[in-house]
């Protein structure tokens, strides 16, 4: 029961990162975003792989963590992208 409770919460997490990155893709810009708040899921997610590494839990609740660490680490580079958008127009370039 308790694989199924920790999975239920990593896809409700996982549903919500996908539309976080198109917003984010969407938007072309830093705005709103945080950095710091990303590397901190992303942080948590390793924890996670980490700790069923550990115990040797090899499962599909694994699985679905480096899902969401993949997802995850692709809103850091859209955060990247969208920085690198932010500073073109801030120079006064059409960065789009």
């Amino acid at each position: 029961m308790g694989h199924i409770l920790e999975t239920v919460m990593l896809v409700c997490f996982g549903l919500s990162w996908p539309l976080n990155v198109a917003k984010a893709y969407r938007a072309g810009t830093t705005k709103g975003t945080s950095l710091p708040f990303i590397i901190l899921i992303a942080t948590g997610y390793v924890a996670g792989i980490s700790a069923k590494l550990v115990t040797g839990q090899f499962n599909y609740v694994l699985a679905v963590y480096v899902l969401n660490l993949v997802i995850v680490l692709t809103n850091v580079a859209v955060y990247f992208r969208n920085l690198a958008l932010d500073k073109g127009r801030a120079a006064g370039g059409a960065a789009r």
